[in-house]
């Protein structure tokens, strides 16, 4: 807890500086400012709201539920012409092809995950599962990411998330495939059910648990409350998920994320994402090596105000991080489960 180290990522086949001792000296850099209290319910100017005109022109159903769309700015389209051929292989293109669609999670703008009810969390997985089949049958990746709040990058106070669909395996699903493959072949068993088992008997790590899954804040975590949330039993696939656990996981993501918010008693900001067996062609092929799950990457160090940089060191040599990953784990599970804008309820 005290003496620097590094430690391995089996997942990304890299290693993490941990300096838990750097924690606790003096800050007097960059202060973030805490997200608005009193973001409206509804407002026409917002494009996620029901009702609402987005830039497109396009006027928003008045949804009750879950709402997607296809994205207005999209990264990826998917007629895009062929690159120019290159006449050296260090100059080198490849076609980029696929689609970007918008899901919000439900019609309040002053509502996030932690404050909706299992149900509605419910529903939001059973659209995640939906998406994944349907772009999942052309397309080989489906991305399905949530940025949470203005310091990730949120450019709308609105509970929503974004899937991305592509005709490439990105670079972590690619990395995190070989890996997971390599596991496989050398071990017998997929490496992130191997770790879970591992995680829930040590539990030192362990953040909250159910039957059907558990969180931890990984061994090899970088950012300061990085947390794994990972099935018990073997699931390739988000779309592979019975019901139960389906409701299980809706419970555990409730959990968690009050956990954060109560954390600094802040609505906690971080980019989360799925990560499973790729889809499309690959539907076909052998992918028992991979492990449904998914991360958590929340920026926030010491306060609601102090966030970790990723900057010099972590862009120039390789990541680091300010305090133990147990540290992090025991501070994130001793917190409450009751969400602290509803505590005085």
């Amino acid at each position: 807890t005290e003496h620097q180290h590094v430690r391995y990522n089996p997942l990304r086949d890299d290693w993490v500086l941990v300096s838990a001792h750097r924690v606790k000296r003096p800050w007097q850099g960059q202060l973030e400012k805490p997200p608005p209290e009193d973001v409206p319910r509804w407002d026409p100017k917002n494009p996620l709201c029901p009702g609402a005109t987005r830039a497109n022109g396009e006027v928003n159903p008045k949804y009750e539920g879950t709402f997607v769309f296809p994205n207005d700015f999209p990264a990826l389209q998917p007629d895009a012409p062929e690159p120019d051929d290159n006449d050296h292989p260090l100059f080198r293109a490849a076609p980029a092809r696929g689609v970007c669609k918008v899901m919000c999670f439900h019609p309040w703008s002053d509502l996030t995950l932690p404050l909706m009810s299992v149900p509605e969390i419910r529903a939001v997985v059973d659209a995640w599962a939906e998406l994944a089949t349907e772009l999942g049958a052309s397309y080989p990746w489906v991305q399905i990411f949530e940025n949470k709040g203005a310091m990730m990058g949120c450019s709308n106070p609105h509970p929503h998330c974004q899937v991305w669909a592509s005709s490439f395996l990105p670079n972590e699903a690619s990395l995190e495939d070989r890996s997971q493959r390599q596991h496989l072949s050398q071990h017998s068993v997929p490496m992130l059910l191997e770790y879970a088992e591992q995680e829930a008997h040590r539990k030192e790590r362990l953040v909250v648990e159910n039957a059907d899954w558990l969180v931890v804040v990984p061994y090899w975590a970088t950012w300061p409350y990085e947390t794994l949330l990972l099935p018990r039993r073997h699931v390739c696939r988000l779309q592979d998920l019975s019901d139960s656990e389906r409701d299980s996981l809706a419970s555990i993501m409730q959990r968690l994320l009050i956990k954060y918010d109560n954390l600094f008693e802040v609505s906690f900001p971080y980019s989360m994402g799925w990560h499973g067996a790729p889809t499309g062609s690959y539907l076909a092929e052998d992918c028992r090596h991979w492990q449904l799950h998914a991360h958590y990457y929340p920026p926030l160090l010491r306060s609601a105000t102090i966030r970790k940089f990723m900057v010099g060191y972590e862009m120039l040599a390789q990541a680091q991080r300010d305090l133990t990953p147990e540290q992090a784990a025991e501070r994130l599970r001793s917190l409450p489960e009751v969400h602290y804008k509803k505590r005085a309820e």
